[in-house]
């Protein structure tokens, strides 16, 4: 991949060592990221970002100190440029949800190739947010399951229009080019689909809709805004 960006500035979390380095040497591979730190628990992990302030931190949901789920709150608290990228074993639909909601930017299973963690990373930096595709019917089917909401309001035609857009990783300028109309109208159609469907993001509000049968696009890089 070539651009004349500087490299993404990566900080790797996760108490193995040996993890970590196979981690560095997939992602150093490539000429745009760059691993400027790891830590081998939370606490330093908030320490390293805290001095570094890195463009993505990668990760491990269990750590000594400090979990992912804690090190990714005080992330978006203290340093919400910072993208999250969750990489990790566990599959678990609690730890997959309670990572989303602590507001991670993605969550990839150390099962992925290094070509699908490498793009992962990329997409973090870019204001993506990205869900391993093992994990998205899991994550639909606890929607489904979920007692809340009971009753969700169906989206009208152009909010439909606006939501098959969001599932496919448009951000709102590329929206509003796409159906002619402006960024504070997609924004305005944006928010009415987040009050109907109970979501708190694009990725929870475009896995609502699948869910439902609305759209077909699987959840893949989805751009927050």
């Amino acid at each position: 991949m070539t651009n004349n960006r500087p490299p993404i500035r990566v900080l790797l979390a996760d108490d193995h060592a040996i993890v970590r380095a196979g981690i560095r040497q997939f992602l150093e591979k490539v000429s745009d990221i760059q691993v400027i730190a790891e830590a081998g628990d939370g606490d330093m992990a908030k320490d390293m970002i805290q001095d570094r302030q890195p463009d993505v931190a990668v990760l491990d949901v269990q750590m000594p100190k400090s979990s992912g789920i804690e090190v990714t709150r005080w992330i978006r608290a203290n340093f919400p440029k910072t993208g999250v990228l969750i990489l990790t074993a566990f599959d678990d639909d609690p730890y997959v949800l309670a990572v989303l909601q602590a507001g991670a930017n993605g969550y990839v299973l150390k099962t992925a190739s290094p070509t699908e963690l490498i793009q992962a990373v990329r997409d973090v930096n870019d204001g993506k947010s990205v869900l391993d595709a093992h994990l998205t019917q899991k994550l639909i089917s606890q929607l489904n399951r979920a007692k809340e909401p009971t009753v969700v309001e169906p989206v009208t035609s152009r909010e439909l229009e606006v939501l098959e857009l969001v599932a496919k990783g448009y951000t709102n300028k590329a929206i509003g080019v796409q159906l002619g109309i402006s960024d504070r109208t997609v924004q305005g159609h944006i928010a009415h689909i987040f009050a109907k469907l109970h979501a708190a993001s694009r990725t929870e509000a475009v896995m609502r809709a699948v869910s439902m049968g609305w759209i077909s696009q699987s959840v893949g890089s989805i751009t927050e805004e």
